[in-house]
């Protein structure tokens, strides 16, 4: 087998079930990746005592394989809840918070074997595609330590890029899953919503927009995460029966239609060379074998956004209202959230109303673009990974933003709606900065969606180009 921290999660479980590699022997190296890498980019966070994991880890060594992910080290995401493990949100006000159970995701990859080692850095209350926070401060790009690495699931993906992670959870309401795997040259997939169901706690069927998902550094790995998190929880609505996501996933992509939707005729800003990229991307495709069009925007940007800020402001002042009515709390709270909060509380049912019959035009607007193609195409950000002492892109090429996540505007169409959608890297600029592009399916296409994007993975492998920071990097 090859080296331990190269190896992907798939070969590592095989090595690990065969005892060929001890857990023991699986910590020991993830301990001393985190020695060497994490005090660079800050990815890891609420670490555990070194001592107690390699004693976990030993105590697996002759155990009976419990799952996949028996004896791997899992760092998981700080907007979820972990029993005994300090879950913070990225938040002052729960800087020391420990719970008493795990969130539904943390139970399923905690029942398949997996080692939780510490948190993955997240913003405060996950807002924001940029990882910092008053708690631990700014998660680092890998590729380069003065540019953000995304966000939320910051931490998660530079994770992933630096060897401290084999798989990784992450969420995404906005973007969380994608923007940060973008940024850091890995793989993130936003399921079909309802295919990973969220915990019974507050609203559980107004609150569609956002899902868990699985990010990894190969597509494989990627859908046997998503086996793991994925499964109806009876005790909330809109159960999505788990699709079969690997006998399939070398049928390649040969006669498949896929439309390239560019920068939505112009309404979304990108800084040069994101485009580029990505149809160097297709290009990929194209040469395997499928056939791109370029396709005119198929619904108008504005309403698309109009409804999202309306939806997304409705949730967050609903659930987390009394941050901005606490003057205590108040104090203690990011002003995007606050923000979002204050936008919320000024709405009306009508606003509301109309906001969802949008949505809902572009979903039965969307089905009839599925007809004709297998799947389209966007960028997965508008910029570059920008610099970590920003709080946000204030502008692109010469537009400004008018709010703190307008810059990520151009994952929306997907998110809106639920959609499949997998962020597969597309190279690199002349400095040495990752961009991505998203893969966007019909509902329910979860499997088709990691088909094509194993078949892009097979003929790329982009994360094999390691960070500069990682010992023994590679040029590519």
């Amino acid at each position: 087998m090859k080296d331990i921290l190269e190896a992907s999660a798939t070969e590592l479980s095989a090595a690990i079930h065969a005892r060929k590699v001890a857990p023991s022997e699986v910590m020991a190296a993830w301990l001393a990746q985190v020695a060497a890498v994490n005090g660079a980019v800050n990815a890891i966070v609420s670490l555990r005592d070194p001592d107690a994991l390699m004693a976990e880890a030993r105590a697996l060594d002759d155990a009976p394989p419990r799952g996949w992910l028996h004896g791997i080290p899992l760092p998981v995401k700080d907007l979820v809840a972990t029993k005994g493990l300090c879950t913070t949100w990225g938040a002052p006000l729960y800087a020391t918070h420990v719970p008493a159970k795990d969130d539904i995701l943390a139970a399923r990859m905690r029942a398949a074997g997996a080692i939780f080692p510490g948190k993955t850095n997240v913003p405060e209350w996950g807002q924001g595609s940029h990882s910092f926070n008053p708690v631990f401060g700014v998660t680092r790009n890998p590729y380069d330590l003065t540019r953000s690495a995304g966000g939320s699931s910051g931490g998660a993906a530079a994770a992933l890029a630096t060897r401290m992670a084999w798989v990784a959870d992450g969420s995404d309401m906005m973007g969380s899953l994608r923007n940060p795997a973008g940024f850091c040259n890995v793989y993130g997939f936003r399921a079909t919503w309802g295919l990973v169901p969220s915990d019974a706690e507050g609203d559980t069927y107004l609150s569609t927009l956002a899902t868990e998902g699985p990010m990894a550094r190969t597509i494989e790995d990627l859908a046997r995460l998503l086996l793991v998190q994925a499964g109806e929880n009876p005790e909330v609505p809109f159960p999505r029966a788990v699709p079969d996501l690997l006998s399939g996933i070398d049928r390649g992509v040969k006669g498949l239609r896929v439309g390239w939707l560019g920068d939505w005729g112009g309404a979304y800003a990108m800084e040069p060379g994101i485009l580029d990229a990505c149809e160097a991307g297709l290009k990929v495709l194209e040469d395997l074998g499928a056939v791109v069009d370029p396709l005119p925007p198929p619904f108008p940007a504005e309403k698309l956004w109009s409804s999202w800020v309306t939806l997304r402001a409705m949730l967050n002042a609903a659930g987390k209202r009394a941050l901005a009515e606490d003057p205590a709390k108040r104090a203690l709270t990011k002003p995007e959230t606050l923000w979002e909060i204050e936008q919320g509380m000024g709405l009306s049912a009508q606003a509301v109303y109309e906001a969802s019959v949008i949505r809902s035009r572009w979903h039965a607007h969307a089905a009839r673009l599925f007809q004709r193609f297998d799947a389209v195409v966007l960028p997965t950000a508008q910029v570059w990974p920008f610099p970590a002492d920003w709080r946000w892109p204030e502008e692109i090429a010469g537009r400004k933003m008018d709010t703190y996540h307008r810059w990520m505007e151009v994952v929306v169409p997907a998110s809106l709606i639920g959609l499949p959608a997998l962020s597969v890297p597309v190279g690199f600029s002349p400095e040495g900065l990752p961009c991505g592009m998203q893969i966007i399916g019909r509902s329910g296409d979860d499997a088709g969606v990691l088909a094509m994007g194993q078949a892009y993975h097979r003929a790329t492998d982009w994360p094999a180009r390691r960070p500069p920071l990682v010992a023994g990097a590679v040029s590519r």
